[in-house]
């Protein structure tokens, strides 16, 4: 359509949706809502930049491709299991806009969430308040520079409209982009499919996509399962380092893409306890810190009972490869946290009580209610003999630096700052009264996480009285 080309090159967009190309199932046609008074609140231009987009433009390119009929938008259709129990899902408050390509033919998926109902809202208004969409942008960008992989945030959109929750509230819109949106949920939806190519035109759709070098490959539909499932492993691991709690582990909050996504009730650990759980929702603490890696590969088995019959049609002998692969990436997850752990505390090389070692410093900090974040950063700087109770870890821990091969070739890999909750709230209150000079600060710290520069202010723990203890998806 020559004119829907046109309307892209003024708009600086460079979309093609190739998703629309999947049968039907798997998406609904949508657009966003028409708002009062929608402008750009705030915007990356680290990211615009990324996307080869044109920044002097940019509000002009987000608010023009929102109101133009011409753009093919479109609602994912998905299901998943929501804390244990399988639903029939989909997005029920966001728009895709389309798949931008940019200069280096890389393929961003550019989404609206909280652009208003779509056919999977069910009995939601399918809007979300600025607070929660900046709360995502915050966060998300946070473990970009953490170096975590995730989905990123573009900009924030003001709706110019009170949405009521429990109270009225101010109207936002984040766009948000992703290697792709596509989840273990849409595979799930696919297995119920009563036409049997939905699922093998969804793996090779992904494949192609995600994993194009194994696309002619034997045995390619095992082989994108092992991307996948290492992709987690390593995902969680990082989550692990830095004291991250996702909050909501529903398959389809899980990306096919290995991206860290949909940043409802999630929190970073203030002081340090295995089975910590922040979301109002996880009553029995599903997922709780510790218990992310578990259900990481729980997650993995979900997604690989879906094409099991497209791995061998011995259905014994598939089940058979796939748990062959749960097991060994679980042994995997075990050597990498360890690895990891060891890299926190400044040790190297392979010794046979490096475990223990860590299990022994861990079980100190849940007991003595140390902070997850700065304890680490503290035995970084030698600076841990404050508290009488570690003199003895210490002591161990000296006499294990002495078997490090080289000391040269020690890697921290300890943040010195996170978005702790009770900062995140203060700032995000100071946003609903209009203040948003300290936001535009703290994006801008949370920028160099590794930096030896953080002001105290934002280093230091909470009290008690500044202390979070649940927090809400903001749906």
């Amino acid at each position: 359509n020559i004119n829907i080309k046109i309307n892209f090159m003024q708009t600086n967009w460079n979309f093609e949706n190739s998703y629309l190309t999947l049968p039907n199932i798997f998406y609904s046609k949508t657009r966003a809502e028409k708002f009062p008074s929608l402008k750009v609140l705030l915007k990356n231009k680290n990211l615009i930049d990324n996307l080869d987009l044109k920044n002097d433009d940019f509000d002009k390119i987000v608010l023009e491709s929102i109101n133009n009929g011409e753009i093919n938008s479109f609602s994912q259709a998905y299901a998943g299991h929501q804390f244990g129990h399988f639903t029939i899902l989909g997005d029920g408050r966001a728009t895709l806009l389309g798949e931008h390509i940019n200069n280096n033919n890389e393929r961003f998926d550019i989404q609206l969430k909280g652009s208003g109902k779509t056919p999977y809202s069910r009995n939601g208004d399918g809007k979300g308040t600025l607070k929660s969409m900046l709360r995502e942008y915050i966060v998300s960008e946070a473990m970009h520079n953490l170096d975590i992989k995730t989905t990123r945030s573009l900009a924030i959109l003001n709706t110019g409209e009170k949405i009521q929750r429990e109270t009225y509230e101010e109207g936002g819109i984040l766009v948000r982009v992703a290697k792709s949106h596509i989840r273990v949920g849409t595979f799930q939806l696919a297995s119920l499919s009563k036409k049997k190519n939905d699922i093998e035109e969804l793996l090779e759709y992904t494949i192609k996509r995600l994993h194009p070098e194994i696309l002619n490959e034997a045995d390619k539909y095992l082989k994108f399962f092992e991307k996948i499932t290492e992709d987690q492993i390593n995902l969680i691991v990082n989550w692990q380092r830095v004291g991250f709690i996702h909050g909501v582990m529903n398959t389809d909050n899980m990306s096919i893409s290995g991206e860290t996504i949909d940043y409802g009730p999630c929190a970073f650990l203030d002081e340090y306890n295995p089975n910590k759980v922040f979301s109002s929702i996880d009553k029995n603490g599903r997922y709780a810190f510790n218990n992310q890696p578990k259900i990481a590969l729980w997650n993995l088995a979900r997604l690989a009972e879906t094409f099991l019959h497209l791995i061998d049609v011995n259905e014994e002998l598939a089940i058979k490869k796939i748990e062959n692969i749960l097991m060994r990436y679980e042994v995997k997850y075990h050597d990498l946290w360890l690895e990891m752990m060891k890299n926190k505390i400044g040790i190297n090389q392979d010794h046979a009580k490096d475990k223990d070692l860590i299990k022994e410093l861990l079980d100190l900090m849940q007991v003595f209610k140390l902070d997850y974040t700065n304890t680490f950063i503290e035995i970084e700087n030698d600076n841990f003999k404050k508290f009488d109770f570690m003199h003895e870890w210490i002591a161990k821990l000296n006499l294990r630096k002495q078997l490090n091969k080289n000391d040269k070739e020690v890697k921290f890999s300890n943040p010195q700052i996170i978005p702790r909750k009770h900062i995140l709230e203060n700032v995000l209150n100071e946003c609903k009264n209009g203040n948003y000079k300290n936001l535009s600060r703290f994006i801008s710290i949370l920028k160099n996480p590794y930096s030896s520069d953080i002001p105290e202010e934002f280093i230091k723990e909470p009290t008690n009285e500044e202390k979070v203890y649940e927090t809400f998806c903001g749906t």
